[in-house]
């Protein structure tokens, strides 16, 4: 933690109100709830960098993050984004390895930190929460597999598609049909895996189409349907 940037966070927190730590006893709660570090960090804030020392898990509170890898160009790979109660770097503090990607703020975002000495005993002693971290591992595995899978099967128009399908799925739409969450062009293009002018081509393209509507870096989505058939997504 002594590379994070961030100031301390006040508010009450019910770890209970977490999926994640619903099956602990009293005790347990408890115990995490002594140790945790709750903090504040500004959007731009990197929490850990790709090849660093995680010695903790990171709780979401509030607030987005983006996990991405970078690539020896510099350029992001955007693997998925984080939200309020997710849980993030879990698998380098299991695992004892470095950190395999980087989480940084895209909104003000707030954390709790628990120290790997007591995710390890939590795993030791607790089935229940030990079952809910392996099946959130393999929901995280099966994710990239797809991924994986989609970058080498399906073209730009399909992949942009789908991961505006995916967007709308995770932080939802507001009555005007807008997604929730505002990306630049770069970040998109950082999801799709190509070139920052070819989602900006793309998005054109699907705005004179009339399946979006574009007003600065809010994107309406009008016509789902013929996203889920460019995007070939399953539903």
């Amino acid at each position: 933690m002594k590379n994070v940037q961030s100031v301390p966070y006040n508010e009450p927190i019910n770890i209970r109100d977490f999926k994640i730590f619903k099956g602990l006893s009293d005790e347990e709660a408890e115990m995490v709830t002594r140790s945790v570090v709750s903090t504040m960090h500004k959007r731009g804030s990197t929490i850990y960098q790709e090849g660093s020392r995680i010695n903790g898990t990171f709780l979401i509170i509030d607030g987005i993050l983006k996990i991405f890898k970078t690539g020896f160009d510099g350029k992001e790979q955007i693997i998925r984004f984080a939200k309020h109660g997710d849980l993030i770097g879990f698998r380098s503090v299991i695992s004892d390895e470095l950190a395999c990607s980087t989480a940084k703020a895209i909104q003000d975002t707030a954390l709790c930190y628990l120290p790997g000495e007591i995710l390890g005993s939590l795993l030791k002693s607790n089935p229940t929460f030990s079952m809910a971290l392996m099946k959130l591992t393999c929901k995280e595995l099966g994710e990239s597999n797809k991924f994986l899978t989609d970058i080498a099967q399906k073209t730009v128009r399909e992949r942009l598609a789908e991961v505006l399908l995916l967007l709308m799925d995770t932080f939802e739409l507001d009555q005007d049909h807008t997604l929730r969450i505002t990306l630049t062009r770069e970040e998109l293009a950082n999801m799709v895996g190509t070139a920052t002018e070819s989602v900006i081509r793309l998005l054109s393209e699907f705005k004179n189409d009339k399946m979006i509507e574009l007003n600065g870096r809010k994107i309406k989505l009008l016509n789902i349907p013929k996203l889920i058939k460019i995007g070939n997504v399953y539903v």
